[in-house]
């Protein structure tokens, strides 16, 4: 999701409230603690020189249980990001404390913005030897293998 449509949503919610895939809700009195640009330049395994830039919110229970976001404040606090830092029109990614830092990206349904999980892919496959698809293999064309257990080997 892109920032303007995050800020296309603020306004027809009466509140903000942020789900995880399974289910569960980032507690009602979290904090949005960063609004910021992060930026990557790397290099993939196949050589070729890649850069990428996203809109980053950080997420943060605090514990304050009285503390309630409110649509108008997170806009306030986008538009004052938007000005300050020049902030463009780029992809949201989330930042949630779980077991460890979790980076999401985002969507939005039912009312609620629901945090995606990422995952790591290479971007170089046809450069680096990974199969496209793993091969079938028929079970049975799978010459028996011999046991070791009784010591001989």
């Amino acid at each position: 999701m892109k920032l303007s449509e995050v800020k296309r949503l603020l306004p027809s919610l009466e509140n903000v409230s942020f789900r995880l895939e399974n289910g569960c809700f980032v507690p009602e009195h979290f904090h949005v603690t960063e609004v910021g640009v992060v930026g990557k330049h790397f290099i993939d395994c196949g050589g070729v020189v890649r850069s990428e830039r996203k809109v980053s919110f950080q997420l943060w229970d605090a514990n304050d249980f009285e503390h309630r976001l409110k649509p108008t404040k997170l806009l306030n606090i986008i538009r004052l990001s938007e000005e300050k830092l020049g902030i463009e029109d780029l992809e949201v990614e989330v930042e949630f404390q779980g077991e460890t830092i979790g980076k999401y990206h985002l969507g939005f349904e039912g009312g609620d913005f629901v945090l995606l999980s990422t995952t790591t892919n290479c971007l170089a496959q046809d450069n680096c030897g990974v199969p496209q698809q793993k091969p079938k293999i028929k079970l049975s064309e799978l010459s028996p293998v011999q046991s070791c257990c009784g010591g001989a080997c």
